[in-house]
């Protein structure tokens, strides 16, 4: 019942806010709620205390005690849906693939279950010794992906 009302709330404030959107919802021990959150472009301390507002204001204490922890998705944690792709397309990521590969280039395009990304590898020349820059875009099926992270550059 407690988690349900958790998510009821969460809905209510991510509909009322569409650029936000949920990552995850635990509830654990004596209803410690973590909630962490994303969005489309960014999240703000605002938008933090807004949802933790919106979920505390409308939780009686007399019925449940909890606590509440409400956190913004970290730069360095892998992407997780399909709308974390979509807010970094221009972005460089690092994906892993079920058969081990990993390639590190420029996201160009998300579909529903696929994403294209672009890269520059040197690879032998097809004729005589030395190596050549080859200019690569390859669409992979997101459901091949095993982990995908967003390079950060500084």
């Amino acid at each position: 019942m407690f988690r349900e009302k958790v998510q009821e709330l969460l809905q209510e404030v991510m509909d009322e806010n569409p650029s936000l959107f949920l990552i995850d919802l635990d509830i654990h021990g004596a209803n410690e709620v973590k909630v962490v959150i994303d969005g489309d472009n960014g999240v703000t301390v605002e938008d933090c205390i807004m949802v933790s507002r919106k979920v505390e204001h409308n939780l009686d204490r007399d019925e449940e005690d909890f606590s509440l922890e409400v956190m913004s998705y970290g730069a360095a944690g892998p992407i997780l849906n399909m709308r974390q792709y979509k807010k970094n397309i221009g972005r460089t990521l690092t994906i892993k693939l079920e058969n081990g590969d990993k390639i590190e280039g420029e996201l160009e395009d998300v579909t529903d279950d696929s994403v294209t990304l672009y890269w520059k590898t040197r690879e032998p020349k097809p004729v005589g010794k030395g190596k050549v820059t080859v200019e690569k875009t390859e669409t992979f099926l997101v459901k091949e992906i095993t982990e995908a992270k967003v390079k950060i550059k500084f």
